[in-house]
């Protein structure tokens, strides 16, 4: 059994298989960690640590027919049966793809560049550096025009990703920041949120998702919807005939799957994703199998939502149906069990559905989101870190100071002028004369 992709699906698949003897497990990835993908924004805005979100997988799997390899997964080869790797070929009578998505820029892979998107842990650092790096360029700057454009900052998508990166920028330059600058005020600073469908979490009910926008809007976000974006430069970001001038963009819109699905060569739907059977199968292929984000799975004529509960249960069916195939017992369909989702705003602001019945905003839907999210992270440290840093922040509205930046800044900063150079040191003092020695008697 190979596992392609230690995310939350691959993570309980290989969990589910690892009391059964007569199977043997191997787990590849690209990465020697498992990441909590749902808290990668706070990462992003200096909120949590990366180590507070992730677990090496070795740690996580412990049972004695698993083993796990660092490779990056190149293609299938499903004539031959074998994984090719980078440097060689892993045969498999069973494998699961659990690779996940990535970013889509919608035929513009050339905005990469200048708007990062989330999904990596690189990927949240890179974002915290941009965002950080920002308020010292603004903080060195003596032109105001330029010194609003540092100040600005556009998120583009307003799903649950970008909604939860605006409202906690926005939290971060009111509540964090302002005594730590001299020259600017961060509470001044800009935080625009585009969208280019009608309203905010488009997947929400209706009167969830207009909560959600007032909830952003007290947070001073300024929130544009039908916003359709055309370009994306450095110089900032084109929608209809508005231009924003601005020096930090930020990708929340679009995801595709993994490109390793293509090489199944099996129909894929619009975003890359396979078009699985009941039993989660690619068509025509009985012994690979496709989980999480490159799975499009359709129940009671509606997709099922990406989000990390949807890819756990995948990955446990996918177990299960493995040990029932060697036990020769019936196989069963899988069914998506939808537990809720949620999308947090700020401190105490959070929308969300739960059980698919209930819907909850505010102060509850937070302490719920907040709940869930440190029973699913990995780790007990992991648990408490996470834990104990919200309640901090909850209640003093400050924050750890993980405002770090690590890569090299000088080619974003702005030339420093003049009359922002430290003042020159005042004149040396004249040398006063040595005291004369007087005897004591």
């Amino acid at each position: 059994m190979v596992i392609v992709g230690a995310g939350f699906g691959g993570l309980q698949a290989a969990k589910a298989l690892g009391k059964a003897d007569s199977v043997r497990v191997t787990v590849v990835d690209r990465y020697n960690h498992h990441l909590f993908q749902p808290l990668l924004y706070q990462v992003a805005t200096a909120v949590l640590n990366p180590a507070d979100i992730s677990a090496p997988i070795r740690s996580v799997l412990h049972a004695r027919n698993t083993e796990v390899m660092l490779a990056e997964a190149k293609s299938v080869d499903t004539r031959r049966k074998v994984l090719v790797i980078e440097g060689g070929e892993i045969p498999y009578d069973s494998l699961v793809l659990g690779t996940g998505a990535t970013h889509s820029y919608f035929k513009h892979p050339e905005w990469d560049r200048v708007a990062p998107g989330l999904k990596t842990l690189e990927d949240a650092v890179r974002i915290r550096e941009r965002v950080l790096t920002a308020f010292e360029a603004a903080e060195r700057e003596s032109d105001p025009v330029r010194q609003r454009e540092w100040m600005t900052f556009v998120i583009i998508g307003a799903g649950p990703t970008g909604v939860e990166l605006a409202g906690a920028l926005a939290y971060m330059t009111r509540h964090s920041l302002p005594k730590d600058f001299r020259r600017i005020d961060t509470r001044e600073a800009r935080v625009i949120l585009l969208e280019g469908l009608p309203r905010v979490l488009s997947a929400y009910p209706e009167v969830l998702s207009e909560a959600a926008k007032r909830d952003l809007e007290k947070l001073h976000v300024e929130v544009r919807t039908g916003a359709m974006v055309t370009d994306v430069d450095a110089e900032g970001v084109t929608f209809g005939d508005e231009h924003i001038s601005t020096r930090t963009v930020l990708w929340g819109a679009g995801v595709a799957a993994s490109p390793l699905v293509r090489s199944l060569e099996v129909p894929l739907d619009r975003a890359g994703r396979v078009k699985v059977t009941p039993l989660l199968t690619a068509p025509g292929l009985s012994d690979v199998y496709v989980i999480g984000d490159v799975a499009a799975v359709e129940q009671h004529g509606k997709p099922v939502p990406g989000i990390a509960p949807a890819a756990m249960q995948m990955g446990r069916h996918v177990g299960k149906t493995i040990r029932d195939r060697l036990a020769n017992r019936p196989l069963r369909a899988f069914r998506y069990h939808d537990k809720g989702s949620f999308a947090v705003i700020g401190r105490g602001y959070a929308v969300g559905v739960l059980f698919d019945k209930w819907r909850m905003k505010g102060l509850p839907a937070w302490m719920v989101w907040a709940g869930v999210h440190i029973a699913y992270l990995i780790g007990f440290r992991n648990r408490i870190s996470v834990m104990l840093n919200w309640g901090y922040t909850f209640f003093t509205k400050g924050g750890r100071d993980l405002r770090l930046i690590t890569g090299k800044v000088s080619p974003r900063m702005p030339a420093l002028a003049s009359s922002t150079q430290a003042p020159a040191l005042p004149p040396a003092q004249p040398e006063l004369p040595a005291p004369r020695s007087v005897p004591v008697h």
